[in-house]
């Protein structure tokens, strides 16, 4: 616990250091938010604000876990230091296609990004690497925990695999969804994190609950500079490694399951899209004033720290309920 302590403040402490040197760059090279012109007029004034901010806690991240790697092993902890590295990996890999996405719509001007097809094809590769890793090197292996019933299901590992696969893909995408509003995602996704350290703990898994340890303090660290009005932003750099992250941390400790709990915000952000694109095709007309849902509730007149704060406190309030499903 208290190692975890620490890890965690050194985090913290290291995204606000990177934040101050990172910022005033992304600011020079002028890698600024591009915000659409059928948003909320609100947004408009966010046009410029330096993005691909994932990269500051990517950075922080990486530093602590391969510090931590590093300790353990001299520890003579050889297995939980080994166990850091594929986790670590995902959330990496993941954050990779989201920063050459970045790249090439801010720094290259090529406003349609990456390829659709090439983008879910990195995220499929990555994620079949990681679910193999899972099934193989975890202590739960193809067994997932059902909620509530707190009973533990075997799955054959034929359907295991694109089980996880769909777990990862769908979690990420949410995420990236819900990356809308100044500090939404940061605030939601470190409360997500929070409790599923609080889950490893409960089942003594330390090297989640150390890396989401390190995970926790670094979002925190860069949420002060994510919030109303942000002086950065996360990018599809920051939601797509978020997104590796959170579904990596509930498939190692084999509790896919819960996110549909805690996950809420992100799955009714992706619901919202889902239905309010179907019902368009059908009908011409629209359920919401806006998708994701966050933006149907600034056009109904809320501002977005209201937005983040019932977001946050909703979140907050599902992943106690997860918590005591387990």
């Amino acid at each position: 616990m208290n190692f975890q302590i620490i890890i965690l403040l050194i985090s913290f402490i290291l995204t606000i250091i990177f934040s101050l040197i990172i910022i005033p760059i992304l600011k020079k090279v002028k890698i600024g938010q591009q915000e659409r012109e059928d948003g909320p007029k609100s947004h408009l004034k966010k046009q410029g604000t330096p993005t691909m901010g994932g990269i500051i806690f990517m950075i922080s991240i990486i530093i602590c876990v391969t510090g931590t790697y590093v300790y353990y092993k001299t520890q003579g902890e050889l297995e939980l230091a080994k166990n850091l590295i594929p986790m670590l990996c995902l959330m990496i890999g993941f954050g990779i296609v989201g920063f050459i996405d970045d790249f090439k719509k801010l720094v290259l001007k090529n406003t349609d990004g990456l390829k659709p097809k090439y983008k879910m094809l990195g995220l499929f590769i990555i994620s079949i690497l990681y679910t193999l890793f899972v099934v193989k090197y975890s202590n739960y292996g193809t067994e997932i925990e059902i909620p509530i019933l707190k009973t533990i299901v075997s799955l054959p590992i034929f359907i295991y695999i694109p089980f996880a696969i769909l777990v990862i893909l769908s979690t990420t995408n949410a995420i990236n969804l819900t990356d809308g509003i100044d500090g939404l995602s940061s605030s939601v996704c470190s409360i997500i994190i929070t409790s599923l350290v609080v889950v490893a703990m409960l089942k003594s898994v330390n090297e989640v609950a150390i890396l989401g340890s390190i995970a926790v303090g670094a979002i925190l660290g860069f949420l002060i500079f994510n919030l109303h009005p942000a002086k950065v932003m996360m990018g599809d750099t920051g939601s797509l490694f978020l997104g590796g992250l959170i579904s990596g941390l509930a498939l190692y400790l084999g509790v896919p399951l819960i996110l549909i709990v805690m996950a809420f915000i992100p799955i009714l952000e992706t619901l919202s899209v889902i239905i309010q694109v179907y019902y368009y095709k059908k009908t011409g007309n629209r359920i919401f004033k806006m998708a994701p849902l966050h933006h149907h509730f600034e056009l109904s007149g809320w501002n977005e720290n209201k937005v983040v704060r019932v977001f946050s406190i909703i979140t907050l309030l599902v992943c106690i309920i997860g918590i005591l499903m387990i």
